[in-house]
Formats: structure tokens, C-alpha cells, sequence
């Protein structure tokens, strides 16, 4: 009877240990996502790193919004889709990006989380109900060390 009782005890912690493994990753990439006030919905912040690892499951589509001359000064972060907010045609160029529906997830990356906090909130008032802020951006800021510093990979 002892001996029935440890097999199962044991079954039952090798079967929690597995989903636990399983489940660690997803809680990690959801603690570095701040969460966002209940008037906003989701639009909640993400550092550059859980940006690259959402984007690389392709659990977001990650937007480099920086002008062309920057993304040439730096490289553009692994997975970014270029569209300079720039462009007249920034808004018809990120619906065709997500097919027309403004409510997939999308994340805005700049140098620094300025121009992609804006940016946010432009898109929000245009109907995007899913906009992350990557507010360390490239370089870095008081919200993180950035991309480059990260030394996350670039294309």
C-alpha cells in the first residue's frame, strides 16, 4: 500500500513539475508587461525584451516607427516591421500589416519611447484597441537600458 502511495505521489510531482516548466515561460514574458489601466484596455507597456520574445512567437507584430536614416544608424530590432510613423501612409500601411483588424496585437518600438507613447495613443483614438508601448526603446531610457544595450539581435 506504501509503496502504490509513493508511485502515485510521485507521478502526481513529476506531471505538476512538467506544466509548471511549461507554464514558467509565459508567466515571465507576462511580468515584464505592465498592466494598463481599465479605462485603456490592454495598452499596456512592454520592455525590449518581451517585445522581442512576443514578437519571435508571433504573439505580437512589433513596429519600428523610427525614420529610415535612424534604422540605418542602428540596425532595426529582429522581427520589426519597418513603417516610419512619418509616412503619410503609416495608418493604411499597419491596417494591410494586420489585415483591417485593429484589434491584433501590435507594439510600437522608437529610440527612446517618446514618439511611440504618441504614436499609441494616435492609433488608440483611430480604433487600435491593442497598441503596446516599448518605452525603452532603442537607446534606452528611464523606463530600461533599450534594444541595443539589451544587445538583442538586429536584422
Amino acid at each position: 500500500m506504501l509503496i502504490r502511495f509513493f508511485k502515485a505521489d510521485c507521478l502526481y510531482g513529476f506531471i505538476v513539475q512538467r506544466l509548471m516548466l511549461g507554464l514558467l515561460p509565459v508567466l515571465f514574458v507576462l511580468t515584464l508587461i505592465s498592466p494598463a489601466s481599465a479605462d485603456e484596455g490592454y495598452n499596456g507597456k512592454a520592455s525590449a525584451a518581451a517585445a522581442f520574445e512576443m514578437s519571435q512567437r508571433n504573439v505580437i507584430k512589433l513596429i519600428d516607427i523610427r525614420r529610415p536614416s535612424e534604422w540605418r544608424q542602428t540596425g532595426v530590432g529582429r522581427g520589426a516591421h519597418k513603417i516610419s510613423m512619418h509616412q503619410s501612409e503609416f495608418v493604411s500601411r499597419l491596417d494591410a500589416l494586420v489585415g483591417g483588424d485593429r484589434s491584433q496585437p501590435v507594439a510600437l518600438i522608437c529610440a527612446r519611447g517618446v514618439r511611440s507613447s504618441k504614436m499609441k495613443a494616435r492609433l488608440n483614438a483611430l480604433g487600435f484597441s491593442n497598441v503596446t508601448n516599448v518605452s525603452e526603446g532603442m537607446l534606452g531610457s528611464k523606463s530600461g537600458p533599450g534594444w541595443l544595450k539589451r544587445k538583442l539581435p538586429l536584422n
